[in-house]
């Protein structure tokens, strides 16, 4: 991978010539959102309704920042803060809203019971369903940084928080109050909220805040949003291991912020594979851009996510509640190309977003592997003989026969 910025590159092109390959500058792009907001920012003390949205950090655990989002705005903010309402946004959009919410900085120990009052604001703040009117005083003036992030959306300005409070009530489901005062375990409060309807990145905020378990803790915005995926998919997976697995190969495809996402299901027992490449002149991409992947099959992971990290979780969730929907299973690979136009990372509810809407934009169902593997193949741009040699799951087809084989199919091989 290479670094973000190449400051030899950047000092020679200073934004106008776009030499790294991208269609905007993402360093320009950051002071255009700056100047945007900038007027609205400038004071230490900040009215406004949060969406509501908190932040807990990962750094120097287990004492982590954490603190209120709040917009010096009021009304309606709820699409500041919400990847639901994003889908037809652009980044420079999400780059808006998200400087738009000042975090009000404090530390705490992740035990909740060590905290104090600002927290049980905090809390109270997570557990509403409606954006609340909220308060906070700054120790100085917040400083716009826009951070971007490939897990959570990014992080607008920021600076130390002496106060906060909420001016009014937040709103509060009953079925929340339960789960939160009942002696729930986290993986339990967590099915039980997802399969009343609540929203997943609601849950996040909840297990986030501390909210959630017997022994309950504040959980780092980034590591949370890893664990309820991963919860629901763990979840999902066992269930639908009890349906029977579809009958044709099928391919599906979307394009969403500069990401392609093609997923190929086939009618064999349940398996996952994401595939993923940053194409030459992509935020992270290289020279000679390298396919990663991670994988498993029907008993799941051992380990954590080694290459693709928190998009793995993402694009499987996707994929299982489409599976779910139908009553089906099948085993899914998932094919991701990042190109130019991915300028920054606005986390992974992109992923989450994207391959949910391929799911929703079928190509077509083919008779045989080969046919459904060249229909991918027209929608990408890598090399797609260095999807196959680096994928377990159709690398494994150039290793062993299978019935169709024996019987006269033509199945896709890889040539070794």
């Amino acid at each position: 991978m290479t670094e973000l910025f190449n400051s030899k590159l950047c000092a020679v092109c200073k934004g106008r010539k776009l030499l790294c390959g991208r269609p905007t500058c993402p360093i320009l792009e950051r002071f255009r959102v700056a100047r945007t907001v900038e007027g609205k920012l400038n004071k230490r003390h900040l009215f406004g309704s949060s969406p509501p949205s908190v932040f807990v950090g990962e750094y120097g655990y287990p004492k982590v920042r954490i603190g209120p989002l709040v917009p010096p705005i009021e009304g309606n903010t709820s699409h500041l803060d919400s990847p639901l309402k994003w889908e037809d946004k652009t980044i420079r959009d999400i780059l808006y809203y998200r400087s738009l919410l000042v975090m009000g900085e404090t530390r705490a120990d992740v035990n909740v019971r060590k905290s104090g009052r600002i927290l049980s604001e905090v809390q109270e703040l997570a557990m509403s369903v409606k954006p609340v009117d909220s308060e906070i005083i700054l120790k100085r003036k917040p400083v716009l940084k826009v951070l971007p992030s490939e897990f959570a959306p990014p992080i607008g300005p920021k600076a130390e928080l002496l106060d906060f409070e909420l001016t009014e009530n937040p709103r509060i489901p009953r079925r929340t109050d339960y789960v939160v005062s009942d002696e729930l375990k986290a993986e339990a409060a967590i099915m039980r909220l997802y399969n009343w309807g609540f929203d997943e990145y609601y849950i996040i905020r909840l297990l986030s805040a501390g909210l959630l378990g017997v022994d309950k803790k504040l959980v780092p915005t980034r590591w949370s949003i890893t664990a309820v995926q991963d919860t629901i998919g763990k979840n999902l997976r066992r269930e639908i291991l009890r349906y029977p697995e579809i009958n044709d190969y099928e391919v599906y495809f979307y394009r969403f912020l500069g990401n392609r996402y093609a997923v190929l299901l086939m009618p064999e027992g349940y398996a996952f594979e994401l595939l993923e490449v940053w194409l030459k002149g992509s935020l992270f991409g290289s020279e000679r851009p390298s396919v990663i992947h991670d994988y498993e099959d029907f008993r799941g992971r051992r380990e954590y996510v080694k290459e693709t990290a928190g998009a793995y979780h993402a694009a499987r969730l996707s994929v299982l509640e489409a599976l779910r929907k139908r009553r089906r299973q099948a085993r899914a690979v998932v094919f991701r190309e990042v190109t130019p136009e991915y300028y920054a990372p606005v986390g992974v509810w992109q992923i989450r977003l994207g391959v949910k809407k391929a799911m929703g934009n079928p190509i077509g169902r083919f008779e045989t592997l080969n046919e459904a593997l060249d229909a991918i193949k027209r929608r990408l741009e890598h090399p797609f003989e260095e999807y196959l040699r680096r994928s377990y799951i159709l690398g494994s087809l150039a290793r062993q026969k299978t019935l169709d084989e024996w019987l006269g199919r033509n199945l896709y091989r890889v040539e070794k």
